[in-house]
């Protein structure tokens, strides 16, 4: 990963510095790591898991949708902010910390990287094995695993940053399209901006606030940064309208999923599963003709490829700053950007080691099914995630020893943080006791 700049990557007027006067052109021109940030983080569950809602309870929990998307937009703020105006890396922070913070992370990035890896990739083949089934699901995971394992390895920042907005413009006009199709009752989905619990939605309300792209990958979108080019507090203005610009968009197509499980599956009993998306193609084959059907599947497959190429670049990268940072003897002082470029970036060995993790153990899981033991720990160790990144956030940005005095967060970013740690206790505490239950 490198600070790129010079090589082509991130070409931009400059004033002097490097960095662009912040008009509102030349921000918008800069867009494109927090496009891959959320586009990364919104994958196929959670799309089903908000058209399972709107299923059940209409446009009663469009709130929760909507605040979900500001927490996570406060999140991404928070991680962008700690990396451009610290100029070290998330993994710099926790270190700080102390080993149990660089313990459980790395426990928690090795047992998650075995499971999503085949999460990933079978959910990018159920559309694929539905569009063309000369292949099983299982056949199309692999092909989905190697393509992703190869457009990472060999490509730049620049190519993987063109291949994702490419993708997201793919969602945005087959999801939201989708959506408009089928029409949204705007007098309803105004009304579903008022908070309301319904009988048995309390659950769906914490996943619909927790779930709109919240996953590993917001602790990523800070290295993307870095790739881009953005390596001062100068950068600052242009992250944050980047940052407002990818969750806006997916908090969009989170809401377009809304309206078409409130429309067209009102009160049907759907799988939880991602084959949720595939009953919903299926649904629009009878209702509107195969037209719709194919467009929606090209759809469903671009929000899950998204998360193939994002995961496999993204959390590689944190992989390798943690063996970097891990590796660090205890009394070694902190490291700046410029330093950890050489030793964790995209030619290190230990993003490709673990780019080859990502893809060629959990095809196991692909075949044998996933291992129940394994599965109560990546679960309970995915709960804690959330609020690990919220609360070690609000220290590190409030910390006088590690963040500038210009850049430390203020009422509104500590009020907006700390809603989001007693958010994602909450949901933790429900995933957890869901778990055993």
């Amino acid at each position: 990963m490198a600070a790129n700049a010079s090589s082509g990557d991130n070409e931009v007027p400059e004033d002097g510095n490097g960095v662009p006067e912040p008009t509102w052109k030349a921000r918008l021109k800069q867009v494109g790591p927090g496009v891959m940030a959320a586009a990364t983080g919104v994958g196929a569950g959670d799309l089903v898991a908000t058209m399972v809602a709107g299923a059940r309870y209409g446009y009663a929990l469009f709130w929760a949708v909507v605040l979900g998307t500001a927490f996570k937009l406060a999140l991404g703020e928070a991680v962008g902010r700690w990396h451009l105006g610290s100029n070290r890396t998330m993994l710099s922070g926790w270190r700080t910390l102390g080993r149990w913070a660089t313990g459980y992370f790395g426990v928690y990035i090795v047992v998650w990287g075995f499971i999503y890896g085949a999460t990933a990739m079978s959910a990018s083949a159920l559309p694929l094995n539905a569009m063309f089934p000369v292949l099983p699901v299982g056949g199309w995971a692999v092909v989905c695993g190697l393509a992703g394992l190869g457009l990472v390895w060999f490509g730049r920042y620049a190519l993987l940053e063109k291949v994702m907005t490419v993708l997201v413009g793919i969602m945005f006009v087959t999801v939201v399209g989708t959506a408009l199709m089928v029409g949204p009752n705007l007098f309803e989905l105004t009304k579903g901006l008022a908070p309301s619990l319904p009988e048995g939605s309390v659950a769906y309300v914490l996943g619909l606030m927790g779930g709109v792209g919240g996953t590993i990958t917001l602790a990523a979108y800070g290295y993307w940064t870095f790739a881009k080019g953005w390596r001062s507090p100068k950068w600052i203005p242009f992250m944050r309208t980047d940052n407002a610009v990818g969750y806006i968009t997916t908090g969009i197509f989170v809401v377009a999923m809304l309206v078409v499980g409130s429309e067209i599956l009102l009160g049907q009993e759907l799988t939880e599963s991602d084959k949720g998306l595939l009953t919903l193609g299926e649904r629009l084959a009878v209702d509107y003709g195969q037209w719709a059907r194919i467009p929606f599947l090209v759809g469903f497959f671009a929000v899950a490829f998204t998360s193939v190429i994002g995961v496999w670049n993204g959390v590689s990268l944190l992989f390798a700053d943690w063996w970097r940072t891990w590796r660090m003897p205890k009394e070694a002082p902190e490291e700046t950007a410029e330093t950890y470029d050489h030793k964790a970036g995209m030619h290190s060995t230990p993003y490709r080691i673990y780019l080859l993790w990502l893809t060629f153990p959990p095809m196991l899981l692909l075949f044998l099914g996933k291992p129940f033991q394994l599965t109560i720990i990546y679960g309970v160790l995915g709960a804690l995630f959330m609020p690990f990144l919220a609360g070690t956030l609000l220290f590190l940005l409030n910390s006088k020893s590690h963040m500038p005095a210009p850049h430390r967060s203020r009422w509104l970013s500590n009020a907006i943080l700390a809603l989001c740690l007693l958010l994602f206790v909450g949901v933790a505490v429900n995933e957890i006791i869901g778990m055993f239950e």
